[in-house]
């Protein structure tokens, strides 16, 4: 019986505190939803008459589409791709377009490099590229035959007869090697290259002269160095000198 009571007593003080909150939350709410009265004064502004005059420039005009400033070779290469697009059905992705561009750029670049060198160098502009070949480059009949057995003066008697200068030059280094292979300084054989029969030498002396006409050669045969008389007899006189220290 006391348990009863209990648990109605408990009831009753639960169901007076649940009471008790919805009162107090009805009233909250009702103050809430009073209506708050501006009383502040209200300023009418006219606007003026020339409005739209003033704001009707080219730059109030907002309604233009941005579009992506684009060069020549751009809108070619846009075009292009929109050919294709249209043809074939193929959309090509706008990165490989810029890639395309960019490579194209790269040769025209190139190009125009060559052209300037061409124009500079003349009609050797091709050999500005490649590498110098610093061998002796013997004609092919003289490659295949026995240095020994060519009769190299007669050869610079002719071109000096015909004031062939340059010609002169190259008959008269091939002139060096000859007597250095007849002296058994150094082994002749016509792939070798002017450092092969520098190593060669073990004269000092021999080995400076050899190293100075050959600078003369390169500079003149390979450099395509018109000479006259004169320098021609410069050179002759460094030749002559090697041969003197040969013999």
């Amino acid at each position: 019986m006391i348990k009863s009571d209990r648990v109605s007593n408990c009831i009753r003080y639960i169901s007076f505190c649940f009471f008790y909150f919805t009162i107090i939350v009805s009233a909250q709410q009702k103050e809430d939803t009073k209506v708050v009265i501006d009383s502040t004064t209200i300023q009418t502004i006219e606007f003026s008459k020339d409005l739209n005059d003033k704001y009707n420039g080219s730059e109030f005009d907002y309604t233009q589409d941005i579009v992506e400033s684009r060069n020549l070779l751009a809108r070619f290469i846009n075009w292009v791709s929109n050919g294709i697009a249209d043809m074939l059905g193929i959309k090509i992705d706008p990165a490989i377009l810029k890639v395309i561009e960019t490579i194209i750029y790269i040769i025209l670049i190139g190009f125009a490099i060559y052209l300037v060198i061409r124009i500079l160098a003349g009609k050797d502009a091709i050999s500005f590229f490649k590498r110098k070949n610093t061998s002796v480059n013997l004609p092919i009949h003289i490659a295949e035959e026995d240095i020994e057995k060519i009769n190299l003066e007669d050869l610079i008697s002719e071109a000096l007869a015909n004031q062939n200068y340059r010609l002169a030059i190259r008959y008269m280094y091939l002139k060096v090697l000859q007597n250095l292979s007849a002296s058994a300084i150094v082994e002749y054989h016509f792939e070798k290259t002017n450092t092969d029969y520098f190593q060669e030498i073990a004269n000092p002396s021999i080995k400076q002269g050899f190293s100075r006409v050959s600078y003369l050669y390169d500079y003149i045969w390979y450099g395509k160095f018109e000479l006259d008389q004169g320098g021609f007899d410069k050179a002759k006189r460094t030749f002559d000198n090697l041969n003197s220290l040969i013999k």
